[in-house]
């Protein structure tokens, strides 16, 4: 349960199901490597209509290993949108390809089709093999057109849906889930105590590409393999039966592995999950409300949903026009903290950070749709415990520090 006298803009909400869930993963002969793993891939991979789930040890890793299952590496080119964490490009790095910005819609914080189509163009030696796009604050990409685009060039697209367990969107008069589409090939999912369910730390890649998913378990487990050897010579004993002690590292892998304490939480928390995104669809909700009756002149906004999707609100994100209203965000963010209310920024444009900017010699002005956005963005609290007094307390709270922006401050005496 949330400090009554400070509110944060994310928290965990654990049960005491969850704790038993744990405690008998404790007492159980398996800490990690046991039956909790598989059984919580399964239960995912049936509630997102996925054909495989693979469990891994958190989100970050998940888009390494979806890059390194593509064989992704130098002189290939990815795209990705510069409204995301630094995970979402970090994983290009990491196997050795570059990262390309397309810009994003500044209403939705989306990536925007039009830019990637403009990338793609350009791409005349087709180096461009993959696109990430992410779905921001929990509201699907649009990636019937993104994948669209990628199959016309050839490329793969992993959407980074770290924010959109239990979102999804229609195309052609069907719905589908995020992570079980045919509009994507590697579907990344966190499960960060702030997320809609969480496994303390923790991650999963959906697919429905069967061989996509043994690469992703190879590289999840040191690229060690049981099976399918390729020197059959040490495998198997003179009588013609596989040595028992025997395994092969066929590849250069990472212990990614999730605990099965880990999964144990995370099959527990599943198990309510629609009741949760309904609590933040809720919650969403009385924002919206409140913000027209606080706000009538439309100066404080929530971000454009599509028609044509399930939003699956893992953040609730307000644009403000600081400087229009002549306050800076940093004194919003403090005075709404001296008040209880905890905010936060999502995010700084990726392509801004120092690391970025020396290797990509991006600079403030190339991407006009994530800068403007970002200089106007504020999320609020959103968490299934909160109530409909805390909900009212913050746009209160909101509403009079942005009245009182022009009183001049008070002098200590």
């Amino acid at each position: 349960m949330a400090d009554e006298s400070f509110l944060p803009y994310g928290q965990q909400h654990i049960t005491d199901d969850d704790i038993q869930s744990v405690v008998e993963a404790l007492r159980s002969d398996w800490l990690t490597q046991g039956p909790a793993v598989p059984a919580f891939e399964h239960a995912l991979a049936d509630y997102a209509d996925a054909e495989e789930c693979v469990a891994v040890g958190n989100g970050t890793a998940a888009l390494h290993l979806a890059m390194l299952a593509l064989g992704l590496g130098p002189g290939d080119v990815v795209i990705t949108t510069p409204n995301t964490f630094v995970a979402t490009a970090n994983c290009v790095r990491m196997v050795g390809a570059e990262v390309r910005f397309a810009d994003i819609d500044p209403a939705t914080g989306l990536i925007d089709p039009n830019s990637i189509a403009r990338l793609l163009e350009r791409d005349h030696d087709h180096a461009i093999k993959a696109i990430i796009p992410v779905h921001f604050a929990g509201q699907p990409a649009d990636l019937p057109a993104i994948y669209q685009l990628a199959d016309r060039h050839g490329a793969w697209v992993v959407d980074d849906a770290c924010h959109a367990l239990g979102a999804a969107y229609q195309h052609d008069g069907a719905w589908y889930r995020v992570g079980g589409n045919p509009h994507s090939d590697l579907t990344v999912l966190s499960f960060h105590p702030v997320k809609h369910i969480t496994t303390g730390e923790g991650g999963a890649i959906l697919t429905h590409h069967p061989d996509l998913a043994e690469r992703l378990r190879l590289f999840r487990n040191h690229g060690i393999s049981r099976q399918g050897f390729v020197c059959p010579e040490l495998a198997v004993s003179a009588d013609g039966v596989t040595n028992p002690w025997y395994y092969e590292m066929q590849e250069l892998g990472h212990n990614y592995r999730l605990t099965d304490l880990q999964a144990a939480l995370g099959r527990s928390q599943l198990t309510r999950l629609p009741q949760i995104i309904e609590r933040r669809r809720e919650i969403a909700a009385a924002y919206a409300g409140l913000l027209q009756r606080q706000f009538p002149d439309g100066d404080i906004r929530p971000l454009a949903t599509g028609r044509q999707v399930s939003h699956a609100y893992h953040l609730y994100v307000v644009r403000i026009p600081f400087e229009r209203l002549g306050i800076s965000r940093a004194t919003v963010m403090n005075r709404l903290r001296a008040r209880g209310v905890g905010t936060q920024v999502h995010y700084i444009p990726v392509h801004l950070h120092p690391y970025y900017r020396r290797l990509c010699g991006t600079k403030p002005g190339d991407f006009p749709g994530a800068e403007a956005y970002y200089a106007e963005t504020l999320t609020l609290p959103l968490f299934p415990e909160l109530t409909g007094v805390d909900i009212e307390r913050v746009m209160a709270e909101l509403a009079s520090v942005l009245s009182a922006r022009k009183q001049p401050a008070a002098v200590a005496r």
